[in-house]
């Protein structure tokens, strides 16, 4: 019944992303990227969200989301989740009052109504073979993005990590922060409990998503600061999810 039910809704993801994408990339000939991403991207997102809860069986819980800066908010924020699953970079849109801009491999580009639609959301896309020329984009554009409103997402790790595991923490995002005088919010999720990565099958259950509390980079070092993101982010993990630490 899980396969079924799995089969269901990623059957639901790639049917619906094709009237969705085409339709905001028609769009985006006369609207702004803001518009693009309050009228198509983000109910996409909270459908497909909303279609592993309810087919799939996967549901979440929050904790620490007064730690969100307000919409009214302008300061500049980077936020920097764990990383187990696809799950997440779906939710993290579709929660926050910010339109959020991801730091990507321009090689998702390529795929065809998804790469096009996320490339006309006003997001940031690097070759990740030019690691100087691929930061000083981060750098720059990153800037412009947030003093837009717009958010920052990246993932410290990198690419997704397994249930349990722990991956190496880069600093990208605090030495953006660092550089912009962002506060970063460090996040912690579970996904992996309902959603392993490399995965095509959902497991019922919860994810916990677990929000920290805004890190000033004001005066701070991207290492350190990142020491200190990563202390927190695995230690709430084994507090979420203990059994995966065993």
């Amino acid at each position: 019944m899980n396969t079924v039910r799995s089969i269901l809704v990623f059957l639901w993801i790639a049917v619906s992303i094709i009237p969705f994408g085409l339709l905001l990339v028609l769009c985006s000939l006369f609207l702004r990227d803001d518009k693009l991403w309050w009228w198509f991207a983000v109910p996409w997102l909270r459908l497909s969200i909303s279609a592993a809860r309810v087919i799939g069986g996967v549901n979440y819980r929050v904790h620490g989301e007064e730690n969100l800066p307000s919409r009214s908010d302008m300061q500049r924020v980077i936020l920097c989740p764990k990383h187990q699953s696809t799950w997440e970079t779906f939710y993290f849109p579709s929660m926050t009052p910010h339109a959020l801009a991801y730091v990507f491999k321009q090689e998702l580009l390529r795929i065809p109504v998804f790469g096009w639609s996320i490339g006309r959301l006003g997001m940031i896309h690097i070759d990740r073979s030019k690691r100087s020329e691929a930061w000083a984009k981060v750098a720059e554009q990153g800037k412009i993005l947030m003093d837009r409103g717009k958010w920052v997402i990246m993932f410290p790790e990198g690419t997704r990590t397994e249930r349990g595991k722990q991956g190496a923490y880069k600093i990208g995002a605090t030495r953006l922060a660092v550089a912009t005088d962002a506060q970063v919010i460090p996040i912690a999720v579970t996904s992996a409990r309902c959603w392993p990565r490399r995965s095509f099958r959902f497991i019922p259950g919860t994810i916990d998503v677990s929000i920290g509390k805004p890190i000033s980079a004001t005066g701070r070092e991207p290492q350190e600061m990142m020491e200190e993101i990563e202390a927190w982010i695995e230690t709430e993990m084994r507090r979420l999810d203990p059994e995966a630490y065993d």
